[in-house]
């Protein structure tokens, strides 16, 4: 999966093919025409209410999707950024864990290093994961 470039659309679609899922239940669930459903099936983006529906009518978490693009690719955040954060806790705004990572993002990682498209260096740097975790990922995931 490339999470670089999100096409939520198509994997929207992929997944009701996948469940082999009825149209005609689909559009009674979102209350929408042919028509719409196949913009949906087409779009980059969606907004987020109609997302969380798709992610019900469905039963797949489409928003962590867009968690493990965040995990890959967010710039790191400066010290003085982190320094205030820690002393100014948001209590409007849930937190949450930055460094989760899915099976997923694991076996996308070590299929760049396996592959010789990015060594393990730039793997640390351009995705700030540390340096012990990606050697234990390697040494437990070893094919």
């Amino acid at each position: 999966m490339d999470f670089k470039s999100i096409s939520i659309g198509g994997m929207i679609n992929k997944r009701v093919n996948e469940l082999e899922m009825d149209i005609s239940r689909i559009i009674n669930f979102l209350k929408c025409s042919e028509e719409e459903l196949q913009e949906m099936y087409n779009a980059e983006s969606l907004d987020t209410n109609l997302l969380l529906r798709w992610s019900k009518l469905l039963e797949y978490d489409f928003f962590r999707i867009y968690s493990q693009h965040l995990i890959l690719f967010s710039p790191p955040t400066c010290q003085s950024i982190k320094q205030n954060q820690s002393v100014k806790k948001s209590e409007i705004l849930p937190q949450f864990r930055k460094k989760i990572y899915t099976q997923e993002i694991i076996d996308f990682i070590l299929e760049l290093i396996e592959t010789k498209t990015k060594t393990k260096l730039q793997v640390i740097n351009e995705y700030n994961i540390p340096k012990t975790t990606l050697y234990k990922w390697i040494e437990k995931y070893k094919k």
